[in-house]
């Protein structure tokens, strides 16, 4: 039986763009290894919140939905994160009496950053 994430994979456009962007967004987040473009499966692996991404070249989704990833953050966390985000003049929205922040990647994938543990 599964006793943890291995990692998670998205498909993206631009996988140094994103990690960029994710690394700007998050101050914790780290790229483990870069994209080798000979690879025939280009990608950048990123670390963030304990959690390894594989960004994989190739065509995201069409359009957004309620698929989402959520992080649990403080507020402190959250408003530092939407400071970041209003300086790179990245869209996200507030939602749930502002417990929730949620913004999209280049490629329509959604984050939320939740406020858990504390009031708002």
């Amino acid at each position: 039986m599964p006793k943890a994430l291995s990692h998670l994979a998205l498909i993206v456009s631009h996988p140094t763009r994103t990690a960029r962007l994710l690394t700007d967004v998050f101050s914790d987040a780290r790229v483990l290894s870069g994209e080798n473009p000979d690879d025939a499966h280009p990608e950048v692996i990123l670390a963030l919140a304990g959690i390894e991404f594989a960004l994989i070249r190739g065509h995201g989704p069409a359009s957004r939905n309620g698929d989402h990833i959520a992080f649990a953050v403080t507020k402190d966390e959250q408003l530092e994160c939407a400071r970041r985000m209003d300086e790179l003049a990245l869209d996200y929205q507030m939602a749930r009496d502002d417990t929730a922040l949620y913004f999209s990647d280049y490629d329509n994938h959604v984050f939320e950053l939740e406020v858990v543990g504390e009031a708002a």
